[in-house]
């Protein structure tokens, strides 16, 4: 029985072994990717926050009601644009996200704008309707492929297709720390006044809102690519941390295996001792 133990003991580690390397692998991969990461989320966040000015202020210079893009009709149907993980083994990343849009969208008919391959699976199995399902590769998605899919969400968006765009991803605070985010995306939300700031008198050459018809798809597919810059960053960072753990826990299991292994092989030689000299006495 002894034997049988120390072998089964035996295979035991070197099984936890294997996993051992393989988490310290993809360990190794995601810290290499973090940096170039960081700097693409880092890169993208100027030209949001100036988009974003530039918008408000001319959303808040539009008081016609019948410009589609600041005013609110009733929602009928929601599009979520949701960034996920392009693989798994990243602790709780995929699973918030999906939390995150089941909460926000509960009792809602809405459609998605699925990016990343967990998030076009998931959706695919649960039947709910996607705009496409071309996206699978968060870490491929380039600022051209951002201005078709703003052209998309706008087209559907001004066609009355939805009612309604919002964004579901996870932004970067900080290595240890990643948080779902989910934003309106259209119709934008006009700036409440600030009493404390003195208004800017901003020139426009076509008058704001034919402004706003012409900048809101680069201002979209910025958001876009900077939502997936955040979202690549949070990703790898989540399997890092993910693997990081895992790496540590094989390392405590083997040691508690070793440690079992060394008793059960003490048992065996106690056993056998005892037998020789028994046999010895007779």
């Amino acid at each position: 029985m002894a034997g049988a133990s120390m072998k089964d003991i035996k295979l035991r580690i070197k099984s936890v072994e294997s996993t051992m390397q393989i988490t310290k692998a993809m360990q190794l991969v995601a810290t290499s990717k973090l940096r170039r990461a960081k700097e693409r989320m880092e890169n993208s966040k100027p030209f949001t926050a100036i988009a974003q000015a530039a918008i408000s202020a001319a959303a808040a210079k539009c008081d016609d009601a019948h410009i589609p893009f600041v005013t609110p009709r009733p929602v009928k149907r929601r599009c979520y644009v949701v960034i996920a993980g392009d693989r798994g083994l990243a602790g709780g990343y995929n699973a918030n996200v999906f939390k995150a849009i089941t909460a926000h969208a509960e009792g809602m008919d809405y459609c998605v704008l699925p990016l990343g391959r967990k998030a076009v699976e998931r959706f695919h199995r649960y039947g709910v309707a996607s705009i496409s399902d071309d996206y699978t590769r968060v870490e491929g998605i380039s600022v051209g492929s951002c201005y078709k899919l703003a052209e998309m969400l706008i087209d559907g968006y001004l066609a009355q297709e939805f009612d309604e765009v919002w964004i579901v991803y996870t932004s970067f605070l900080s290595m240890m720390t990643q948080e779902v985010q989910v934003d309106r995306l259209l119709p934008v939300e006009k700036p409440e006044a600030d009493p404390s700031r003195p208004p800017v008198d901003t020139i426009y050459e076509l008058g704001p809102a034919e402004t706003l018809e012409k900048v809101m798809p680069d201002f979209i597919s910025g958001r876009l690519y900077s939502a997936l810059c955040d979202a690549f960053a949070s990703e790898v960072s989540a399997r890092r941390t993910a693997m990081d753990s895992a790496t540590k826990n094989a390392g405590e299991m083997i040691s508690d295996l070793r440690l079992k292994f060394n008793r059960a092989r003490q048992g065996a030689i106690t056993q056998e001792i005892t037998e020789i000299v028994a046999g010895a006495e007779q």
